[in-house]
């Protein structure tokens, strides 16, 4: 196990050590772990067992997720409890830090990604491709940002294109691309050009888009297949239907949650909506 090319020894849990609650089962994060395996195993608060390598690697996996699937910065068991069907309880960070026994350069590489994950998922903010310094787009539907730090280095105005981070060029404000060959919104692509999908419990929905954006901030979402039409955005936490893109509360005034949508299904996104925070 490593981070940035630093190898680490395997970890091991103090046997002395009363603050945790050790058990004699095998570790429910790592399937290939036998029951007679000598190392110790302690209990999550959720009853799950671990081992501080297998939280850590599990917990790592989550926050450094490719950039095509966001990392996460909060932390849920993802041990199996009947069929498919995943314990999901939430950890917290100073339970994670503990039973992971997290070492000073683990914990500086968590503590920065989750502050950045966390950071990002209520505002929106990216690396100036140019000196690296982070910064923040206010206006959600411009796409040409100002970097201040850079703007500040050569004393002169520079610019940059949020989606594809190349130098700015051509006019601005615009929303959906500059002048830059290659500048595509690779989200909206995908709610373009999406498969089909049938929700199976749903009565009537055998083919919808298996991408959605939500309607409130514009997140990338998928269904699971299982249960209602609706969903909660991972984003901003507002319900929405899958099926027909309106707020659950609005579905339901003509619909309900296993029948088909009054207005039918609504068709492959072409725009992505910009999250109008209060």
């Amino acid at each position: 196990m490593s981070i940035q090319g630093h190898e680490q020894v395997e970890k091991s849990y103090d046997p002395l050590d009363t603050t945790l609650t050790f058990v004699n089962r095998k570790d429910d994060l790592d399937p290939m772990c036998s029951d007679d395996d000598d190392c110790l195993r302690a209990e999550m608060s959720c009853g799950h067992a671990v081992t501080p390598d297998s939280l850590t690697q599990w917990c790592r996996s989550q926050l450094n997720q490719t950039l095509d699937k966001k990392g996460h910065y909060k932390f849920k068991c993802p041990a199996v409890v009947e069929g498919t069907t995943l314990c999901n309880k939430l950890w917290s960070y100073q339970e994670v830090r503990r039973l992971a026994d997290l070492s000073v350069e683990e914990m500086q590489h968590f503590e920065e990604t989750m502050a950045r994950l966390a950071a990002a998922e209520y505002c929106e903010i990216q690396l100036c491709s140019k000196c690296k310094t982070t910064v923040e787009r206010k206006d959600l539907s411009n796409l040409c940002v100002t970097c201040t730090i850079c703007t500040a280095d050569r004393k002169k105005t520079y610019q940059f294109c949020w989606q594809c981070l190349k130098k700015w060029k051509g006019p601005a404000p615009r929303s959906d691309r500059c002048n830059n060959n290659g500048c595509v919104n690779n989200d909206l692509e995908l709610l373009k050009n999406c498969k089909m999908t049938a929700l199976p419990q749903v009565k009537g929905v055998k083919a919808c888009p298996s991408i959605r954006a939500c309607p409130t901030c514009g997140q990338r979402a998928e269904h699971d297949k299982t249960g209602c039409k609706n969903i909660i955005c991972p984003r901003c936490q507002v319900e929405f239907c899958f099926v027909c893109l309106k707020l659950t509360s609005e579905c339901l005034k003509t619909s309900s949650y296993f029948i088909p949508c009054s207005g039918g299904v609504a068709p492959r996104q072409t725009s992505i909506p910009v999250w109008r925070r209060n």
